[in-house]
């Protein structure tokens, strides 16, 4: 059985990660999404939000597991679940860089796990997280980030004062 790790932050998910997971579903039998938190990052929504919006965005699916992972490299949390690939989205040459180093690195802790790159399609491969909360603020920023992330985060995004991090 060909099983995945897609692993991110998902603050906030968008229909660029949405995309990734697709891709996922199609190709491979098991695919995991996992949150993965970084000690030195500030994040708009708890992981419990996270992972409620997750779940919410995602329609249900039994090869699909959708879960956390505190304090573990990508590697390891990979062979916890018996996962042989990661699965990772390249949007641009800076992606590419970083994406590639951590390849590397991932390699040499786990050389039985391989990276799967990925590159989305034109009309979404500038679209991220930051990108979409740096767009959140100005007068008529919903009609701008509606098309950008699915309904329950939207609604999430709604709801929050982005002005108090």
């Amino acid at each position: 059985m060909r099983t995945a790790v897609y692993a991110g932050s998902f603050d906030p998910l968008t229909n660029g990660h949405l995309w990734m997971i697709e891709r996922g579903l199609e190709m491979f039998d098991r695919l995991y999404v996992a949150i993965g938190t970084n000690p030195l990052k500030s994040y708009t929504f708890s992981v419990e939000e996270r992972l409620e919006q997750l779940h919410a965005s995602i329609p249900s699916c039994e090869r699909l597991s959708i879960s956390e992972f505190h304090n573990h490299y990508l590697v390891n949390y990979a062979r916890s679940v018996q996962a042989q690939f990661i699965l990772r989205g390249i949007r641009s040459y800076t992606d590419y860089e970083f994406e590639r180093g951590m390849r590397h690195i991932n390699n040499d802790m786990a050389p039985s796990i391989t990276t799967i790159f990925l590159m989305p399609p034109r009309d979404i491969s500038e679209l991220s997280s930051s990108m979409v909360k740096g767009l959140i603020g100005p007068e008529g920023w919903q009609d701008s980030v509606r098309r950008y992330v699915p309904a329950p985060v939207f609604e999430s995004l709604k709801e929050i004062d982005l002005d108090q991090d």
